[in-house]
């Protein structure tokens, strides 16, 4: 089935109380935060950008470093807040049955809308600290930020002289183990998988779909673009996120 969220939701959604949610970037474009892969994507309008975030340029070229803080402060300033598809997963937690809330977005708008921290899984790290990449001392952004604005436009590490990055997940870069292990337990053990303004483009996130499918959950696809795995889904909603996910996740 796919189009809008049906005016009776199916039974397997409404009894469900082991839901796994997936998160990605669409979740939080309402929010004003662009998504990267989307037809106006950060990375669909400037390819280059990409380099950013990966880490083999960010270590080698203080200049994609510099730029790299310079869009760390652009989004800091522009103060994102949660939407209606953040406070919608907070209520699914209230009802008691939200299982885990793997995200694969950096931005701490689940936390902020009030999702606890034990349940939400940041498969891809968050922006909100910084960390060495040499002796691994880890401040705030704010801090970081801070001596931008001051006139650093690359901050050394205070402890070492080490080279700061934000505490995110860079490409060319392992994610956290016992991360990986939260999540895919989270897939493996829920009645209902519901991937939330992703693309499931991006490993392992998008394998946890097939974990969870392979142990027998439903699959739910709330996205405004086709992903590859509408066609093993159970529901797909193309309907935008703030109004979709609210009625999805509404209890019975």
């Amino acid at each position: 089935m796919t189009g809008a969220v049906p005016e009776t939701l199916p039974e397997w959604l409404t009894a469900a109380r082991r839901i796994t949610v997936l998160t990605g970037a669409g979740i939080s474009t309402e929010s004003g935060i662009p998504d990267y892969r989307g037809p106006n994507g950060v990375w669909t309008r400037d390819p280059d950008a990409e380099k950013l975030v990966t880490l083999g340029y960010y270590l080698a070229d203080p200049e994609i470093r510099r730029r790299s803080w310079l869009l760390r402060r652009a989004m800091q300033d522009a103060d994102p807040q949660p939407n209606a598809g953040h406070r919608a997963l907070v209520d699914l937690e209230r009802q008691g049955r939200l299982r885990a809330l793997v995200t694969q977005n950096i931005d701490g708008l689940h936390q902020a809308a009030g999702s606890s921290g034990e349940l939400v899984h940041e498969i891809h790290g968050t922006v909100h600290e910084v960390v060495c990449t040499d002796c691994g001392d880890r401040t705030t952004i704010r801090e970081a930020l801070d001596r931008v604005a001051a006139g650093e436009p690359d901050p050394e590490c205070r402890v070492c002289g080490g080279i700061l990055k934000t505490a995110t997940v860079y490409f060319g870069q392992m994610l956290e183990e016992r991360v990986v292990e939260a999540c895919t337990a989270a897939a493996a053990d829920c009645d209902v998988f519901l991937a939330v303004g992703t693309s499931l483009q991006v490993w392992p996130a998008a394998g946890l779909a097939d974990i969870a499918v392979g142990s027998g959950a439903r699959l739910v696809v709330v996205n405004a673009e086709p992903t590859p795995y509408d066609w093993t889904a159970d529901l797909v909603v193309r309907e935008p996120i703030g109004t979709s996910l609210p009625r999805l996740v509404a209890a019975d």
